[in-house]
């Protein structure tokens, strides 16, 4: 037992100097978690200032923070272009393989606005930063409505967007969710969400970006001797004797001439006539396996005469700057915890340090505090109720005084003499 016990502590502790050495092996070329501070590595854009549709950021952890001292940067006021971004070792992701992660929590009713980041390359002047800046990535969330709730991952080849062809849906609900996005050097990719793989595949095939590998061959002919017939009538099955003279038809055994019916004058009574049940309709051999069935003729593939690979076609422009860049009917987004790295390990564990450990703290403060919403909601519904109670009662009371004061007059006009009626006239 004990020789198990320190085998099984080797074995650990050899786990995590392998861990270790990998992760240090791995780089970081960009980490902020928005601690005190951030605004000295962030520049606001004046984009959209002059017009006075320009949104700032505030530092906070939120509503329902799962950790209160994990603070990030949340969009302030409504109807406003929020444009941000952070300047980093410019770096390029030939032969390695790019990491791009980040949280966010949709905290408002969002009804319409965007929660994505981007990547720049080549020089920006961060103080103009605004919606036309060229981006080498664009990924994230963008929800507008009830139909719009995509996750939008765009890149750059050659000077023009190619967004995914695939409808990738993102988290609508008010949590913080963890968004990653990796992209190797062999143009594979893997798209991840909370830290579990939601998508994944190659550029080549999920990007309009390169024509395709391979087309299907327009002038293929199927072959004259190709049979798709998967079953066959039975050539050897043969027809029963005296099938063909069994009738569709039978007078019904069941019926009786009527007791009133006078065959001199209605004629000789005849059965009406009922199907026949021995009656199986035209004969057919019985289908059997095809013996030379090769299977349903599908148009080959061939190479496409149109493809020129591009070994190159998953390394973006040189990187400098991350940016935030979104429009928001209500705001109240948080941005937190942004990574760009080589290591998707290293990733995986800072989604864990940053989001795994307080999703479940901060989904019960999210719960409690709906709770405490709902009540309050439904305290203001029963003071609106017993308010228009209220005034229905005066409203009631008031007519039912008029009522009665008019009624009162007409009794004392009708009672009076006609001599006062006169009398009143002149007055």
């Amino acid at each position: 037992m004990a020789i198990a016990a320190a085998l099984l502590r080797l074995f650990f502790s050899l786990l995590s100097l392998s861990l270790l050495i990998q992760l240090s092996s791995s780089e970081v070329f960009f980490e902020e978690r928005f601690d005190d501070g951030w605004e000295s590595r962030w520049v606001k854009s004046d984009w959209k200032k002059s017009e006075g549709k320009a949104g700032s950021f505030k530092h906070t952890a939120g509503k329902w923070a799962g950790d209160p001292d994990d603070k990030g940067i949340q969009t302030s006021t409504d109807a406003r272009h929020f444009a941000i971004s952070a300047k980093f070792p410019e770096f390029s992701n030939k032969n390695r393989t790019l990491v791009l992660q980040y949280s966010i929590k949709f905290e408002q009713d969002i009804e319409c606005g965007g929660g994505y980041i981007k990547l720049l390359s080549g020089y920006v002047n961060q103080k103009k930063f605004g919606g036309d800046t060229p981006y080498s990535l664009m990924f994230g969330p963008d929800i507008c409505g009830t139909q719009t709730k995509k996750l939008h991952l765009i890149l750059s080849y050659q000077g023009q967007n190619y967004p995914i062809k695939k409808d990738l849906q993102c988290e609508t609900d008010k949590l913080t969710h963890v968004y990653t996005f990796i992209l190797r050097p062999d143009a594979s990719y893997s798209l991840l969400v909370d830290n579990r793989e939601r998508e994944s595949g190659s550029m080549y095939t999920d990007w309009d970006i390169l024509p395709p590998r391979k087309v299907k061959d327009v002038n293929a002919k199927k072959p004259i001797d190709w049979d798709d017939r998967e079953y066959i009538y039975d050539p050897n099955a043969i027809k029963p004797e005296g099938y063909d003279s069994i009738p569709a038809e039978i007078p019904d055994p069941k019926a009786k001439k009527p007791e009133t019916w006078d065959e001199d004058e209605d004629g000789i009574w005849r059965p009406p006539k009922v199907p026949n049940p021995a009656y199986k309709g035209p004969w057919k051999p019985k289908k059997i396996k095809n013996p030379n069935y090769k299977g349903k003729w599908k148009i080959p593939w061939i190479d496409n005469p149109e493809f020129e690979d591009d070994p190159d076609l998953y390394v973006l422009k040189p990187l400098k700057y991350v940016a935030i860049e979104v429009w928001q009917v209500k705001a109240g987004s948080i941005f937190d915890n942004i990574l760009i790295c080589d290591d998707p390990q290293y990733a995986k564990q800072v989604a864990e340090e940053t989001w795994a450990i307080n999703k479940e703290t901060e989904k019960e403060a999210f719960e409690e505090a709906e709770k405490e919403r709902k009540a309050r909601e439904d305290e203001e519904a029963q003071r609106a109720r017993e308010e228009g109670e209220r005034r229905r009662r005066e409203r009631g009371h008031d007519r039912h005084y008029r009522d009665r004061e008019r009624y009162k007059g007409r009794y004392r006009k009708r009672d009076r003499p006609d001599y006062l009626d006169d009398y009143h006239d002149e007055l």
